[in-house]
């Protein structure tokens, strides 16, 4: 057999070509998924009730990357939201010419309502409102990406509506989309989270808000017990709710031996993330100077997600460390840890203290603290 010529290849293989636009269309997808999360959270934020999805999703990042020590993890639903943000943009692509129409009709009614072109365009209102709605259905039929949406296939959308057992796949598919967004999980989640939280930060938030209400032979007493407090507070509750979430047991919220140990295994972990979420938490107390006009409430909660977002990922990571970890960590880098954590939580507990007075809502806005209940950190919402 002859030892030379081309060596055979094989047709089934991708190239390197198919493969790197593999990775970078799987690349934009996420990044793409993970921008319509963030936007989605906040206008979640934004709605009462319903604000304790966004809770509950934020602690549940928390909780996978604590079981499972990987922060991608904790980018939950991500693909999902890629779907829904493709949809999204896709629909609103093609409201663009409804839009434009309908205030064409309404200039040229208020012009004259008799006139030609008013009538000209009130069909094209209605002509269109036909036809989009029906190639939003085309659209999501043949797989809901922003192509389909801006390129009609009338006889390919036929044909898949009329395949045997079309309807019934459709219904499924629709089903097993809403049932795998989870809202049921994510809202109980979030209300035990909401709760659990509140029973910690309600006595040292009050007497926090309390001792500028109170005669100033005791004022100042209380101010500095409820400082104290909410101190302590800190230095369990992000943790807490990490291992609440990790272990979907309300009974972990209040297992502060558990979290003690925890960070005897991973102290610089635990500044870390401490560090992280305090911090993070500081610049939206800038926000509450003004009133925010409701119909704009969701822009502000955007500056929310993207701080508290990163802070739930490393609090997981940091009690992730802790599971990995047998045996406690040297007594320098306990203490040491300990140490920069009080100035943190002292730093931030001043900070919290007086933006009642910088707040639109003074007193009350202390109860706002949006690092650890429901992000939405505007009482007039």
């Amino acid at each position: 057999a002859p030892t030379h010529g081309p060596i055979p290849v094989d047709d089934a293989s991708p190239g390197i070509v198919a493969i790197a636009w593999t990775m970078v269309s799987a690349t934009l997808e996420w990044i793409f998924g993970t921008l319509t999360l963030i936007v989605g959270l906040a206008v979640l934020a934004t709605i009462p009730i319903l604000q304790l999805l966004s809770l509950g999703y934020l602690l549940e990042v928390s909780g996978r990357v604590a079981r499972t020590g990987s922060l991608r993890a904790g980018f939950v639903g991500v693909r999902r939201a890629a779907r829904l943000g493709r949809i999204g943009v896709g629909v609103s692509i093609l409201m663009l010419p409804v839009w434009f129409a309908a205030s064409m009709q309404q200039s040229a009614y208020l012009i004259d309502p008799t006139s030609r072109a008013t009538e000209g365009w009130s069909l094209v209102v209605v002509m269109l409102s036909v036809l989009v709605p029906l190639q939003v259905v085309s659209a999501c039929l043949r797989g809901g990406r922003i192509r389909h949406f801006l390129i009609p296939r009338p006889i390919r959308t036929v044909l898949l509506a009329i395949e045997p057992g079309a309807y019934a796949r459709a219904r499924d598919a629709v089903w097993e989309f809403v049932v795998g967004l989870r809202f049921g999980y994510f809202f109980w989640l979030g209300l035990r989270g909401f709760v659990g939280a509140v029973v910690w930060l309600l006595i040292p938030i009050s007497l926090l808000a309390a001792a500028s209400q109170l005669p100033v032979a005791i004022g100042p007493v209380a101010g500095f017990v409820g400082g104290a407090l909410l101190a302590l507070v800190l230095f369990q509750l992000p943790f807490l709710q990490a291992l609440f979430a990790a272990e979907n047991r309300l009974h972990a919220m209040f297992d502060v031996g558990a979290v003690r140990r925890q960070f005897k295994r991973a102290p610089v972990a635990f500044l870390i993330a401490l560090t992280f979420t305090l911090t993070l938490a500081i610049p939206l107390y800038l926000l509450k100077i003004e009133i925010i006009p409701r119909e704009a409430a969701w822009l502000p909660t955007l500056l929310f997600v993207v701080s508290i977002f990163p802070a739930r990922l490393l609090t997981g990571w940091a009690v992730a460390r802790s599971y990995d970890r047998r045996t406690f960590r040297h007594w320098f880098w306990r203490w040491g840890s300990r140490l920069a954590m009080v100035v943190v939580i002292v730093a931030y507990v001043i900070v919290a203290y007086f933006t009642q007075y910088l707040s639109w809502y003074g007193v009350w806005s202390l109860y706002e603290q949006h690092a650890f209940l429901v992000p939405a950190p505007f009482l007039g919402m």
